[in-house]
């Protein structure tokens, strides 16, 4: 087989560039080949974006609950959707001023601790119990370890 490639004439590129082409590569030279290749890679991935937008997925439409027939009004009730508590007025304060401690307000410039409860802390009340943090660390050490360390339970053996 190697002698048969050796027998063969060298083939110009099909898209006439100049340089010789292959038939591994469809008679075009590596270059004109790696066009093509990337053409191709650019019409599949436009096809596929094309077919997902068409087709839109059933959860994005809002939940629409049928109303009894003794009520007057004839218009289909929306089910309200429960927003997101809003953050109180103190810590919209403490969060818009992230170069300050939360704490003693002392500037922290880049040199600011970010504590796990969301507030940035100067060194002296960086650590949990200066600053009264409420965040629950037992509690995310036990999500971690039941993470890390699935139950592990064998199948029950059946008695003869």
């Amino acid at each position: 087989m190697a002698e048969e490639h050796r027998c063969q004439a060298p083939r110009l590129c099909a898209n006439n560039c100049g340089f010789f082409g292959s038939p591994a590569t469809q008679d075009l030279c590596s270059k004109c080949y790696r066009d093509l290749q990337l053409k191709e890679q650019q019409s599949s991935s436009a096809k596929l974006v094309l077919n997902q937008t068409l087709v839109p997925p059933p959860s994005v439409l809002p939940p629409v609950v049928p109303q009894p027939s003794s009520s007057s009004s004839s218009s289909p009730v929306v089910e309200p959707v429960a927003a997101p508590s809003a953050p109180s007025v103190a810590e919209e304060k403490i969060g818009s001023q992230p170069n300050r401690c939360a704490s003693c307000r002392r500037r922290v410039g880049l040199t600011g601790f970010k504590c796990r409860c969301g507030l940035t802390l100067c060194g002296s009340h960086r650590y949990p119990e200066q600053h009264e943090c409420g965040f629950d660390f037992k509690e995310m050490g036990r999500e971690q370890i039941a993470k890390a360390n699935p139950v592990v339970k064998g199948e029950k053996l059946h008695k003869i």
